[in-house]
């Protein structure tokens, strides 16, 4: 990037316009905005960190041949497609759609190996009975509680997932950073090639079908509902080495996993952030509901 080189945007994502996706065609904005400049951003000093309180796996794979993963398998009979292209070994990097609740145990039942995913740090501090036990099970699954609240948080959960790779062991990841609402697929955040690119390792697009009409935002108890976790081919962003904190590059990588997403999901692309788009639905709904009186 510097001395004004030219950088041309990944080839595996068309120079714009429409994208087709089934039988239909729908637009994702690319952000080939490649500027020449460096970016003196805060990942600039990211390490890598061990988990502090290190649990045994005994109970996730418990969770996962004796007691949840049988139970998933047999209510959602889920379809598996791609499986071939999870390493056998390694660090690496899952990141997927994001559209219910279910997504944290369907993909875990159906991979050979262990995966960590960054969870929100609200399933280990809510009240009650029912906040004690998801805490324990989030916990003792060997899941990370993640911040998402504060200038801080990015880091914490990006020196949270080095740590993961780290140690060779497989990170999975939702780039939009929370539930779609909707069941649309949102705007990706950079954290994952942050990621992808400090650690030098693959990235597994993966979809998760179906699972919004199976337990949608709200819904306690799932409905029985064809399901679908299909893999693509892992993304290799070794030409970008050295270049983890150029935001540029950093938009670049992430738009090109969350087009592998899109190809593979066949949802519609929102080009705005989820978490956005759920604020400005929840005030659309609450002017809605109460109304603004006119000046007299």
């Amino acid at each position: 990037m510097e001395g004004g080189e030219e950088i041309s945007p990944p080839s595996v994502v068309p120079g714009g316009g429409l994208i087709a996706t089934g039988s239909k065609d729908r637009h994702l904005p690319l952000h080939w905005q490649l500027t020449r400049y460096r970016v003196t951003c805060e990942n600039r000093s990211v390490e890598p960190t061990r988990r502090s309180e290190e649990r045994p796996p005994l109970f996730y794979y418990l969770l996962k041949y004796v007691i949840l993963g049988p139970l998933l398998r047999l209510v959602f009979r889920p379809r598996i497609e791609g499986l071939e292209h999870i390493p056998e070994e390694g660090p690496a990097i899952v990141a997927g759609n994001h559209l219910s609740f279910a997504d944290h145990f369907l993909m875990p039942a159906v991979l050979k190996r262990r995966i960590t995913f960054l969870a929100k740090a609200e399933y280990f501090t809510g009240p009650g009975i029912r906040g004690r036990l998801t805490a324990t099970f989030f916990r003792s699954a060997g899941q990370i509680p993640v911040d998402r609240s504060g200038k801080e948080a990015g880091q914490a959960a990006i020196r949270e997932g080095l740590g993961v790779l780290s140690k060779d062991e497989l990170l999975g990841i939702y780039p939009e950073g929370t539930r779609s609402h909707d069941g649309r697929l949102y705007k990706g955040k950079v954290g994952v090639a942050v990621m992808a690119l400090t650690a030098q390792v693959p990235v597994i697009p993966c979809a998760m079908i179906g699972t919004f009409e199976a337990q949608p935002p709200g819904k306690v108890i799932p409905n029985i509902h064809p399901v679908t976790i299909r893999f693509g081919k892992p993304l290799d962003f070794s030409r970008y080495e050295g270049m983890e904190n150029e935001k540029a590059i950093l938009r670049a990588v992430t738009d090109e996993i969350m087009y592998a997403i899109l190809m593979l999901s066949e949802q519609e692309y929102v080009d705005q952030y989820a978490a956005v788009a759920k604020a400005e639905q929840a005030a659309a709904a609450k002017e809605r509901k109460f109304p603004r009186l006119p000046l007299s």
